[in-house]
């Protein structure tokens, strides 16, 4: 079994000695170690896995010994996670199954070290994907009259089925302040990346008319600003004049199911370290 640490603090000599000094003096074996400084802010983040099989301090101590001896001395924000506690992961999604699919293939073929008991939707047209990967689908259908009790709803749900985090895989609703502040940085949802500039129902005909050369994707954590969170991930893929707005489409999709898994990815790996509205994301 493995522990992996996540940090960050203000930027200061002797933060990685004293850090790798407390795993080895205890037994620990490190496996990975990587660390970045961010000289604008001058903030360092680490993150740490080390294998616990021989470790002398318990998994239920090793927070509160590293808090006392580590994390107050150099103002540290922390996590501790480990390999057997698989993050059990919500999907939520509406009528577009190109980003489901590609989830639950990753899923189902063991890529991932996580739990997914349930998938919420706002339709009942992706009820026959869950069906197929055995995994129940609770609908919650959403007006603007029943919205807040509706989400109300899925929050409940969400807490009694111990959910960890949830990923919106074209899910077209906007999620409510407070399943945000339940889920803070635990929330990740994708999206085409014209916007601002081509906004509205019909992106991809609007940036075909305006002939652009390259079109993205962006996956990011939700937060009470609109599509304005810690992005994770981002790419983009190039267009030529023989692209058609169905094209685009195409395109775009292919582009969003593979930005969303390698973010979810990086999040189930504990490789993401946010402060204030960015991220530094590990390899």
């Amino acid at each position: 079994m493995t522990a992996t640490l996540l940090l960050h603090c203000p930027d200061k000599p002797g933060i990685i000695a004293d850090i790798t000094n407390f795993i080895t003096e205890n037994r620990g074996n490190i496996t990975h170690l990587a660390q970045f400084v961010d000289h604008v802010e001058n903030v360092f983040f680490m993150r740490l896995e080390w294998e616990t099989n021989n470790f002398l301090i318990p998994d239920n101590k090793i927070s509160d010994f590293f808090g006392t001896m580590y994390a107050q001395r150099y103002n540290m924000h922390f996590k501790i996670y480990f390999s057997n506690e698989l993050p059990r992961m919500a999907i939520f999604v509406s009528k577009m199954s190109h980003c489901l699919f590609d989830l639950l293939g990753r899923y189902s073929a063991g890529e991932w070290n996580v739990n997914i008991p349930l998938i919420i939707s706002n339709h009942p047209d992706m009820e026959h994907v869950a069906k197929m990967f055995n995994i129940p689908y609770y609908m919650f259908p959403i007006t603007k009259e029943n919205k807040a009790e509706q989400q109300a709803a899925m929050l409940k749900l969400l807490e009694e089925q111990q959910i960890d985090f949830i990923v919106l895989a074209r899910y077209m609703q906007i999620i409510g302040d407070d399943m945000i502040a339940r889920y803070p940085n635990n929330i990740i949802n994708i999206h085409h990346s014209f916007l601002p500039a081509f906004v509205g129902a019909k992106p991809y005909q609007a940036a075909f008319d305006r002939g652009v050369k390259i079109i993205g994707a962006t996956s990011h954590y939700v937060t009470a600003e609109l599509d304005a969170g810690p992005i994770i991930c981002q790419d983009v893929v190039r267009i030529s004049h023989k692209d058609m707005p169905g094209d685009l489409q195409n395109k775009g999709k292919d582009l969003e199911k593979i930005v969303l898994s390698h973010a979810v990815q990086k999040h189930i790996e504990h490789k993401v370290l946010v402060y204030k509205n960015k991220t530094v994301v590990f390899s």
